[in-house]
């Protein structure tokens, strides 16, 4: 059974085998995070945890009974009332129901422990599968967007 949990200092390790196990997968509908982001994981995660506190960010993870990474959820840009949502899910985990699930309790956390409003999603043209996971999860598509550079989708969904 998958479990979605806030991120803290001991997921590094899972979270880095989780990124570069699906590096290649996720480039084929997200921009690549680079070699920069590898090289330097340690600092960035630190980093992460650090805006994690300040309350403009907020990181979960999706992880197995192992303790294994499954997918990352994030809110960012969180601003009082709304906060952009960002995910991914490994490639073995693709197609099974995880990321609609996680998605419906980052809404749910979103209003309850974030008491937020509104949320935000952006999808490219070719992310066919998180289009259906937003728009099961009650998204609707407000315009033109731009996610990492590539031509896509801005859905958005009220939540209080």
């Amino acid at each position: 059974m998958a479990e979605l949990e806030p991120l803290h200092a001991g997921h590094a390790a899972a979270v880095l085998d989780f990124e570069q196990a699906n590096r290649a997968y996720f480039a084929l509908s997200i921009s690549d995070r680079g070699d920069d982001f590898f090289e330097h994981f340690t600092e960035r995660h630190h980093e992460s945890l650090a805006e994690q506190e300040t309350g403009a960010r907020a990181f979960y993870v999706l992880v197995d009974e192992d303790g294994a990474v499954l997918g990352r959820f994030n809110l960012y840009d969180i601003d009082g009332h709304g906060a952009d949502l960002g995910y991914r899910i490994a490639e073995h985990a693709a197609g099974r129901g995880l990321a609609t699930e996680a998605v419906r309790e980052m809404i749910r956390l979103a209003a309850t422990r974030h008491g937020l409003r509104e949320l935000r999603a952006a999808t490219s043209h070719e992310n066919v599968a998180s289009q259906k996971v937003l728009i099961k999860n009650g998204f609707v598509a407000v315009g033109p967007a731009s996610p990492g550079g590539k031509p896509g989708v801005l859905y958005q969904r009220d939540i209080g």
